[in-house]
């Protein structure tokens, strides 16, 4: 499986996603609808950018009770989606589950990551707020790794810091998909662990996620071509 960019559509209506997406033309880039977009639109939003020939990773974070999740992942089976997540905090049951949920009848299903710790979480913030001592972020992030993978899971969202200690841990071919990524010469914004396309590649990152670099772009095609052309192709 080869390394891709996943372009975060971050937008509040569906009308403002496609006009985005139009810019592109031939090109199709891999795109993330996440909670915003989708509880704004609701399956209709899925179903017009894949009718449009995108692959699309569906970025709801479900956590709730096992039974609650594994139906929920029964629903979002149906929307043929190629990737979806859930917080892996909600522990090994409950991911179980929605390996269940989410496999259709032939056995197929959409490839299933867990998000360990959000990159807006700070040691700081993850000791203080959330009451997890005894460790790092990254001690955290290994802990939720090895729990998605024994719970037959795909892989993890990660930070890029974490990617290879991750892969090293669980395997090359379980996932790394990574958000907290910024051009060299772009803001970090609200993300507290960041790293550039190219360093993403290095340290093996499989997808990462990018979104304001290019969907604020003064030419968003030119950016998501540089993110490519940087992650991808590893070039400075």
């Amino acid at each position: 499986m080869g390394k891709d960019v996943i372009v975060a559509c971050d937008f509040a209506s569906g009308e403002k996603t496609l006009e985005f997406l139009s810019k592109f033309g031939e090109e199709k880039p891999f795109v993330k609808i996440g909670m915003e977009l989708y509880y704004a639109e609701g399956p209709s939003i899925v179903k017009a950018i894949k009718e449009r020939g995108h692959k699309i990773f569906l970025d709801l974070k479900l956590h709730d009770i096992p039974n609650t999740v594994k139906k929920s992942m029964a629903v979002l089976r149906e929307l043929d989606v190629d990737m979806t997540n859930l917080h892996a905090g909600g522990g090994i049951e409950m991911m179980k589950a929605a390996v269940e949920g989410l496999t259709r009848e032939d056995g197929t299903r959409p490839i299933l990551i867990a998000v360990t710790m959000l990159t807006s979480i700070s040691q700081e913030v993850m000791e203080n707020e959330l009451g997890i001592t005894g460790g790092t972020v990254a001690d955290t992030v290994m802990k939720y790794a090895k729990n998605a993978k024994a719970a037959g899971l795909d892989g993890v969202v990660c930070s890029p810091l974490e990617a290879e200690t991750v892969h090293t841990a669980c395997g090359r071919e379980f996932l790394t998909v990574t958000p907290g990524v910024r051009f060299a010469d772009g803001d970090v914004g609200d993300q507290k662990r960041v790293m550039t396309p190219a360093q993403a590649n290095k340290i093996g990152s499989d997808y990462i996620v990018v979104g304001r670099p290019i969907t604020a772009a003064a030419d968003p095609v030119a950016a998501y071509r540089r993110c490519v052309r940087e992650f991808v192709g590893g070039e400075e």
